[in-house]
């Protein structure tokens, strides 16, 4: 059923608490999420984004119950990925002539992924609109890389609502829609990981597109997301948190992150950490064991801080698979701004802290140079060392 979000438009979306994955496994779900899609009854009625595929059934069965299909005059496509496009195919079997207004690489992601060209495309840039009565207008606004190519953005006069599509959003279910009703903690615990695993690798363009809609000085009183809450209660605190993320975030906190063998990694990761916390009480400690761990939680507290250590002992002249991989996703996040140390232990050769460094330059951090390559089991001369990685850290 439709629930009122103000005036005459309504949420016609899925509150999905079972999922527990995103973008395959890519991204970890820890509360829920819900694929927001919006019913505009003007003059026109307007549908803004659908949901999921495996949704299909109930959202059209839902949307049937609220308006009659052939009712709609037409559809904002805000972005072509299938978590908001993948009902849109099975509307359009029973609506194929309803005008799609999307970007023009919106266009190419929904023909190639649902290869229908004769769909009626409706091709808009940053600054078209369209009038759909009552002396209200939907006013699109280009979002390109945020985070798809063919992202955009829909702002609705007079009700001042900004459809934000993935921007400002976060991957949790909150069954009142509204940021005033969710708890407070989850949702800036969400909001923060949402930004670091998703959006953080298009941080400049992210301050960028701010400060053009700032410029464009439009009133803001609700900013309708595709997931997660609905920003009604001061919409502005989460661009305000934005920009502030965009701009090479850090807090006065430290993470290490390492996986381990026979537990000589595990105990330099630790000894680490703690002579940090004796240097500088103030600052905070994360430690994780890479192959346990939540790899979107570790990095939404790379994102937090200042500076990361990574440790893995020698394998085969190389570092563990599990931290390899790591390694991976933490160069496509493009963090900015951020010191780094390692340390590893070793039985033959040692190669683990030189691939290490590699990796770590590789990904942008700044390597300090004290580590810690350890011949066997840590020795007092080994854990001695930590104090140097520590102190040039903080």
């Amino acid at each position: 059923m439709k629930k009122l979000i103000k005036n005459n438009v309504y949420w016609v979306g899925k509150t999905d608490w079972e999922l527990k994955t995103f973008h395959g496994d890519d991204y970890s779900v820890n509360h829920g999420s819900s694929q927001n899609s919006y019913l505009i009854l003007e003059e026109k009625t307007v549908l803004i984004d659908t949901v999921w595929t495996p949704n299909t059934t109930e959202f059209l069965d839902n949307l049937k119950s609220e308006v009659k299909l052939d009712e709609i005059d037409f559809i904002v496509a805000n972005h072509g990925e299938v978590d908001h496009s993948g009902s849109l195919p099975a509307l359009m079997e029973q609506i194929p002539n309803t005008p799609i207004y999307c970007t023009a690489n919106a266009v190419k992601s929904l023909v190639g992924q649902f290869h229908h060209p004769e769909w009626n495309f409706k091709v808009v840039k940053t600054g078209d609109s369209v009038d759909i009565g009552n002396g209200k207008k939907l006013v699109f606004v280009e979002m390109p890389m945020l985070h798809w190519p063919d992202s955009m953005a829909t702002y609705l006069t007079e009700d001042n609502i900004l459809f934000s599509n993935d921007a400002f959003g976060q991957h949790f279910a909150v069954e009142e829609l509204f940021n005033d009703k969710a708890d407070q903690c989850l949702l800036w615990e969400e909001a923060i990981k949402y930004y670091a695993n998703i959006l953080n690798p298009f941080s400049p363009l992210v301050k960028r597109k701010i400060e053009q809609i700032q410029d464009m000085g439009i009133p803001i009183d609700i900013i309708a997301t595709s997931h997660g809450v609905i920003w009604r209660d001061n919409p502005m605190q989460i661009v305000e948190k934005y920009y502030e993320w965009s701009q090479g975030y850090a807090e006065n906190q430290i993470t290490i992150a390492y996986d381990t063998m026979w537990d000589g990694t595990k105990q330099l990761a630790h000894k680490i950490g703690a002579e940090i916390s004796n240097l500088s009480p103030d600052t905070k400690v994360k430690i994780f064991n890479i192959s346990k761990a939540d790899k979107n939680d570790i990095m939404t507290e790379v994102f937090k801080s200042k500076a990361i250590v990574v440790g893995s002992p020698t394998v085969s002249q190389n570092i563990l698979s599990s931290v390899s991989g790591w390694l991976e996703f933490l160069k496509e996040l493009k963090f900015k701004n951020k010191k780094s140390a390692v340390f590893g232990c070793y039985g033959w050769s040692g190669e683990s802290t030189k691939v290490l460094r590699e990796r770590l330059a590789a990904a942008g951090f700044d390597l300090v140079e004290p580590e810690i390559n350890c011949n066997w089991n840590p020795k007092t001369e080994d854990f001695e060392k930590a104090y140097d990685i520590a102190k040039a850290l903080i």
